[in-house]
């Protein structure tokens, strides 16, 4: 097939960096709208807008435009250059005031070929750094649209939020499956200016795909601000920007392990990264990652969770979250003590609410398959993830048991490279072995010179850590110390798959010290603090290769 050369100093006025920006790896993004009611353009224009401000780099926005009428009609109302068996590179190319470049294409009645679609994305990605291609996707998608589909790196489906929305998703999925394609959709829910989530989440995830991520305060077609190509809400901004890091490589992640109490490092951790302006778009948590990790997805800051952290240091405050369970048969404590405390905070809160993409981990009692949690209510797939077996009763939700997510995942790295995190930054809590020894020599050596021999002879009269079954040795503090041996090695094993592991200086393994968290909060803050040039070179490199690439950590941070 002959393919149209573009003309003389088209490279060098599209790319100024001249050929050594071939080097870059390339980008092929298909954006697809299925609804005529999403403002497409105003959509496209704003994402190559945030994608150009975040990389700098060159950026060409394709529209595809469907062109009605007879044959001569249609070359005469079709843009040039057009699609239509072939792609003719144009000699000019119109360029955004925001710095991205524009290229329409008239699709007439007759589809494009494979043909076609290879020679266009072949062309740009030639020229072009990121190269993202709208289109809207009739009701049953054409063959065409799974062609172009496949040969881009992944594609975002921007749809409504009802049940038409739902079965337009659906059909996407059905024709992708029938085709037996490697295609990576990533369904994005369109939110209007005050609109409700309702249950739209988990029945997309039901009927067709789970959502990606959520575009809220979106306007209307009509809308003044789709006219005006200024968008007024700053969470409509920030949730483009956010779809705009992933494109570009520079979606950050945040993996909070599990730990109980040693949790409370987490929030110590967030504090540095708020107070030296580390942006973080994407959470993952298990058990006490997962509970630290909605209340910072929900708007929390750091020091508000060292406040409501701090209400635990009471002398009965810890009571307040034990809710006994008799008979004990599936378990000594309902947990629902815990889920009710979170909900004073962020109440009956979605995944959609939350003020950035959050994904919570439990463990199918049933399979043992890990379940990753993105839709519905926060606080029961918290509730889900805090289950602890033995200790806590197995939780259903939808007809589903799961227990502690810390079984399966307790570091959840993998899931943030799954959502197209290029970095991931990892919080271990999880003391491994040597610590926990090295912790409990210094503390027989400090009880050796401190204790009173009449103490001991009172221990010894009155053993009282016989009938309380939270105190170290007994029945309670064995099934968690196993459980945490296990979890030591399954966390390790995520430790390549960040970029930059923090382990906090624990030594000591009482996961049920939830009386001190200023210890612990304290302990984060000095891992992050020490490790703060690792992390801020980190977010300061422009290249963060695709997710998939960056398997090998950038450094294990220890203390």
């Amino acid at each position: 097939m002959n393919i149209g050369r573009p003309a003389r100093g088209v490279e060098e006025a599209v790319l100024p960096g001249g050929r050594n920006s071939e080097r870059l790896p390339r980008q092929v993004v298909t954006l697809a709208f299925l609804s005529d009611q999403i403002p497409s353009p105003f959509l496209s224009s704003q994402l190559s807008a945030s994608l150009c401000a975040e990389t700098g780099a060159e950026t060409v926005l394709v529209r595809l435009q469907a062109q009605e009428g007879g044959s001569e009609n249609a070359a005469r109302l079709a843009p040039e250059p057009f699609l239509n068996g072939e792609f003719h590179y144009p000699p000019e190319l119109q360029r955004a005031p925001a710095g991205f470049y524009i290229l329409a294409l008239g699709v007439r009645s007759e589809p494009p070929t494979v043909a076609g679609i290879e020679s266009l994305i072949g062309q740009l990605t030639r020229r072009f750094r990121h190269v993202l291609i709208e289109t809207r996707v009739s009701e049953i998608p054409e063959a065409w649209f799974f062609e172009l589909v496949e040969r881009s790196d992944f594609a975002y489906v921007f749809l409504n939020t009802t049940t038409e929305g739902i079965y337009h998703l659906d059909l996407v999925m059905q024709g992708e499956r029938a085709r037996h394609g490697q295609a990576v959709i990533k369904p994005v829910g369109c939110l209007g200016e005050g609109e409700q989530i309702d249950g739209f989440d988990l029945l997309a995830q039901k009927v067709a795909a789970p959502m990606h991520m959520f575009v809220r305060g979106c306007p209307k077609t009509d809308s003044p601000e789709t006219k005006q190509q200024t968008p007024s809400s700053a969470i409509f901004r920030a949730d483009v920007r956010r779809l705009a890091r992933e494109v570009g490589g520079r979606l950050t992640g945040l993996a909070l392990s599990s730990g109980a109490a040693k949790g409370f490092a987490h929030i110590g951790v967030i504090q540095v990264l708020e107070e030296n302006g580390i942006e973080v778009d994407v959470v993952a948590g298990a058990s006490m990652g997962a509970y630290v990790g909605a209340l910072w997805a929900f708007g929390h800051n750091g020091r508000e969770m060292e406040e409501l952290a701090r209400q635990l240091e009471g002398r009965w405050a810890l009571w307040s979250l034990v809710d006994p369970v008799f008979p004990p048969r599936r378990g000594f404590l309902g947990g629902f003590a815990v889920k009710k405390r979170l909900m004073r905070t962020i109440g009956n809160a979605r995944f959609a609410d939350l003020v950035r993409p959050l994904r919570i981990v439990a463990a199918n009692l049933a399979t043992l398959e890990r379940k990753v949690f993105c839709s519905g209510e926060v606080a029961s797939a918290v509730h889900a993830s805090i289950a602890v077996p033995g200790i806590c009763v197995p939780i259903t939700l939808e007809g589903e048991t799961y227990v502690d997510g810390g079984i399966v995942d307790p570091l959840p790295v993998e899931i943030l490279r799954d959502m197209g995190a290029a970095r991931v930054i990892a919080v271990d809590v999880i003391p491994t072995p040597d610590r926990i020894r090295y912790g409990l020599e210094a503390e027989r050596e400090l009880a050796r010179h401190n204790r009173e021999k009449r103490w001991r002879l009172l221990r010894r009269a009155l053993p009282s850590d016989e009938l309380n079954y939270f105190a170290c040795g007994n029945l309670f503090d064995i099934l968690m110390r196993c459980l945490h041996g296990s979890q030591i090695r399954v966390a390790a094993a995520s430790w390549p798959l960040a970029d930059l592991v923090l382990r906090p200086d624990i030594c000591d393994d009482s996961w049920l010290d939830y009386r001190h968290p200023g210890k612990f909060i304290a302990l984060g803050r000095e891992a992050a603090e020490r490790h703060l040039q690792e992390i801020k070179s980190l977010m300061a490199r422009k290249e963060a290769g695709l997710p998939e690439q960056a398997a090998i950590p950038m450094a294990i941070a220890v203390g």
